[in-house]
């Protein structure tokens, strides 16, 4: 799943998941963002985790995706 979500090069993509407290999320993300970076970065590797930091596109923030409770990815 991560190669096919970086083969989308900075476009807008949709992806559903299970979060960690067991509910469905519906999300319309992109990679790629830098506004708002601060760059202090964060204090674990999220892909040691299977997690993957995108930037949702409703919300205006990052998130991470569980890359291994992927249910659909558009």
């Amino acid at each position: 799943m991560r190669e096919k979500i970086l083969q989308k090069g900075g476009r807008i993509f949709s992806v559903t998941f299970i979060k960690k407290d067991g509910t469905v999320r519906r999300m319309a993300a992109r990679l790629g963002v830098r506004k708002g970076v601060k760059g202090i970065g964060l204090k674990f590797d999220p892909s040691e985790r299977g997690l993957m930091v995108v930037f949702d596109m409703h919300k205006r923030e990052f998130r991470m995706i569980n890359l291994n409770t992927i249910i659909e990815l558009r």
